[in-house]
């Protein structure tokens, strides 16, 4: 018989369907039927035949005729909604789904497996893991770590040992032992109590992530977990089961509690859970729907699964991967506002960055040589003013290896943090299997990342600060030789204006975030915890500091590509003709003055997928082949030691000339 999941003003219903030629209607009013009956005063309503309503599937939200029948429309065990007429959403009302649906609709189930073992996972790895791309396995080696961690456990409770967090409350109740018979109890109880999360839920991709990385955690076999436990874990990651995660509520120290006390909540059944299928749902259904069972928690694993740093890392993996993706365009927005600016690349020459060798630096200046050296890409718009009398240009374009390589520099620093973070057991107490014992520790503080993602948002930060002044420059007359603010017929027209005003005001934005939250500390848990690294902010507000410099240079993108508009019929070179093809492919040049903001959201689009990078790098990969001699060790200062020079916009001298038949 089947049987389907009815959401009906903010309550799961079960309705069973005896006959699948039922209408959708029916289905309907029996939902509401139910409703009402478990309401003392009808739920406000006389009889069911008075209540008007539609019906949407809960994933993709597509309406569903009511005169269909449910055997035709739906799939057992569908979640649908009903949407009752007339009804005002109420402001804390939790949507069917998470923001960007129709991201959600599309949701194919992935065929390929990643192997977990606690020791090799990567920031990417974690972040596709987010995408849904994988699904999760372990590794022969973490089972057995995992049976030999849970053997000692048992041998605790058998024992009786008096053991933190197995066989004695938590925090400041850790003198109080508890017996054998309430050990399960206790764990269930410690998950309740600490899922006090706050705010917005965690997306899918991040609530996928934090999944991830508390199984791999895990799977180091440190924790005291059962198989049998872990591997439902994966089940639920496998049918991309989520747990409502409230975004607020951490502080670093003990770990995650709260989030991750969220994220065990939904595991045992309790609390809402949301899936591609059901949309938002009570877990117990949600669950069901998938053919998984809650999990029954058995002595330590509720604390193996809320003791750690993984809500702080998982948003800081996403958060150094999104850096490290935008640093790498902010070269090439930078060098097609230099060319529109007609600009030198003098500042680029491989001398200058020998002789102060910072890795970063030396990177950046080689991608501008790779995409502005007009003997390998000549460029009319570098050919009109070769032989103009300007000697150097502003800070912002002459100094963007200083500035933008800096920024890379510090994501290295950063991903090197996060990689070896991700790879670490953080739980207390720690499971030593092979002494056979349990040892307290501080392993769950996030200091670490929390301190990491801090310098990451203030360095993140700087590629926009530098975007929004060349932002400046394009739309400033008096500083570009282009129309005022990018456009013809200025005055009926504003053209870039309010653009530019955008890119200052989250760059002011910005600043306030980069505030660091790890300088912050309260005591919390009647002072047992005396220290913490309020990490959880440190993360949420470095993805807000990086979203902004996606924004702000988006911005410039679209005015770097107007700015070629006005310089036509001249082309610059070909690698930056392909990024501005790009753009052009999804926003046409600015005629007379229109709706931006979805110009803006495009171009951003075209900076989060990495298009303008995928654009551009086979260039750059290629002048790097063609100008590192294979011969030579790649060191900070090989970027340098094996480009050429850059001329330009000076003459030929018969001194490079040299130097290039030397190569």
């Amino acid at each position: 018989m089947p049987r389907y999941t009815v959401h009906v003003r903010g309550e799961w219903l079960a309705v069973p369907c005896l006959s699948s030629t039922n209408t959708i209607q029916w289905l309907g009013k029996e939902a509401v039927r139910r409703y009402m009956k478990n309401k003392p005063d009808n739920g406000g309503f006389a009889s069911v035949e008075e209540v008007k309503f539609y019906i949407r599937r809960c994933k993709g939200l597509g309406l569903l005729d009511l005169d269909d029948t449910v055997g035709d429309a739906l799939e057992d065990n569908e979640f649908v909604e009903v949407v009752i007429e007339g009804d005002i959403m109420s402001p804390d009302f939790i949507p069917s789904q998470p923001e960007g649906v129709h991201l959600y609709s599309k949701y194919r189930e992935p065929e390929q497996y990643i192997s977990l073992d606690g020791n090799s996972l990567t920031t990417e790895d974690l972040v596709n893991l987010g995408k849904g791309l994988y699904k999760i396995k372990l590794t022969p080696e973490a089972v057995a770590k995992v049976k030999q961690s849970r053997e000692v456990i048992e041998r605790i409770v058998n024992e009786q040992t008096v053991v933190y967090g197995i066989t004695t409350g938590f925090g400041k109740f850790a003198r109080t032992v508890i017996p054998n018979s309430k050990l399960r109890e206790l764990q269930v109880n410690l998950v309740r109590s600490h899922s006090a999360g706050v705010g917005k839920p965690l997306t899918p991709e991040r609530s996928r992530m934090l999944l991830a990385l508390r199984i791999n955690v895990l799977a180091k076999g440190y924790s005291g977990i059962s198989l049998e436990t872990l591997e439902q874990v994966i089940e639920a990651f496998n049918a991309s089961c989520l747990p409502y995660i409230p975004e607020k509520g951490t502080v670093g120290a003990s770990g995650d509690l709260a989030p991750l006390s969220h994220l065990a909540l939904g595991l045992i059944g309790e609390g809402k859970m949301w899936s591609p299928k059901s949309g938002w749902a009570d877990a117990k259904y949600v669950l069901e729907a998938h053919g998984l069972k809650p999990i029954t928690l058995k002595p330590k694993e509720g604390l193996a699964l809320i003791n750690g740093t993984q809500m702080i890392t998982s948003l800081g993996c996403e958060a150094v991967e999104r850096a490290a993706a935008i640093a790498r365009q902010a070269d090439i927005v930078a060098a097609l506002t230099l060319e529109v600016l007609k600009g030198t690349t003098r500042a680029f020459d491989t001398d200058i960055h020998a002789v102060r060798p910072h890795r970063g630096q030396a990177e950046v200046a080689f991608r501008f040589r790779s995409l502005l050296d007009s003997d390998h890409h000549p460029s009319e718009i570098a050919e009109s003013h070769r032989f103009c009398d300007r000697v150097q240009d502003a800070y912002t374009m002459r100094c963007c290896p200083q500035v933008h390589g800096v920024v890379n520099d510090t994501i290295a620093f950063v991903k090197d943090i996060m990689t070896t973070e991700i790879n670490s057991a953080t739980d207390n107490p720690m499971v030593f299997a092979e002494r056979a014992e349990t040892i307290s520790g501080g392993n769950f503080h996030g200091e670490y990342p929390a301190k990491a993602l801090d310098y990451l948002a203030i360095g993140v930060h700087e590629l926009a600060a530098i975007s929004e002044r060349r932002i400046e420059r394009l739309c400033n007359p008096s500083l570009s030789e282009l129309p005022a603010f990018l456009v013809t017929e200025g005055g009926l027209n504003s053209g870039f204006m309010i653009a530019h005003c955008t890119a200052a005001a989250l760059v002011s934005e910005n600043k306030a975030l980069c505030h660091p939250s790890s300088v912050d500390s309260l005591s919390t848990s009647a002072a047992t915890e005396d220290h913490v690294s309020m990490g959880g902010w440190a993360a949420r507000k470095a993805l807000r500091v990086i979203e902004h410099v996606e924004q702000v240079l988006a911005i410039e993108l679209l005015a770097a590509c107007q700015g070629i508009e006005f310089l036509r019929p001249l082309r610059t070179t070909t690698p930056l003709e392909k990024v501005y093809d790009l753009v052009r492919s999804v926003v046409r040049p600015w005629m007379k003055d229109r709706f931006m903001a979805p110009d803006i959201e495009a171009a951003h689009r075209l900076l989060v997928e990495q298009k303008v990078w995928e654009v551009a790098q086979p260039y750059i990969e290629k002048y790097r082949r063609e100008h590192i001699p294979e011969s030579r060790p790649i060191s900070p200062t090989a970027f340098s030691l094996g480009s050429l020079r850059m001329n330009a916009d000076v003459s030929h001298d018969h001194e490079h000339q040299d130097e290039l038949q030397e190569l």
